[in-house]
């Protein structure tokens, strides 16, 4: 995982091309942008979508095995819960068509929190279990960008 401003982003230009592109896409990105799927580059999309944060996601803890998620807000603040997915317990197996598993914590586990806020990224590779959507203080609009980076050896 990967949690930094995105004023430091060409930091990462080490990173396989299309993770780069996808930081690129983020950077230029102003916050009036609509609501919709982006075609970045060949195995990059751009998803940017407003809902209400949550004080808890039902779903659990996600984690994807064809895509790594590049996350962003655009406006507001989100709280993301994280924690490695060999430390989790699968309550959904992995779909393929959502290119998603779904993850419980035992009630010993404490996982470490994110604040998402503009300006800011998060990468999560596919052992990074990540709940995302959770509410910093109360439930509030966001605005985020997930940029979805098909993995290398998948294309």
């Amino acid at each position: 995982m990967i949690f930094d401003s995105l004023e430091n982003s060409e930091m990462y230009k080490g990173l396989p091309a299309r993770i780069c592109e996808g930081l690129q896409f983020l950077r230029e990105t102003s916050p009036d942008i609509a609501s919709g799927v982006y075609q970045i580059c060949s195995g990059v999309k751009a998803i940017v979508s407003e809902y209400e944060t949550k004080v808890e996601n039902e779903n659990g803890f996600e984690a994807h095995r064809e895509y790594v998620d590049i996350q962003a807000i655009l406006a507001g603040e989100e709280r993301i819960a994280c924690f490695p997915i060999d430390r989790l317990k699968e309550i959904k197996p992995y779909s393929p068509e959502d290119d998603a598993a779904f993850y419980a914590a035992a009630p010993d586990v404490e996982p470490s929190y994110l604040s998402l806020r503009p300006g800011y990224f998060a990468v999560f590779w596919p052992q990074d279990g990540h709940m995302p959507q959770l509410c910093a203080i109360s439930p509030r609009m966001v605005k985020k960008v997930v940029v979805k980076v098909k993995l290398p050896e998948r294309i």
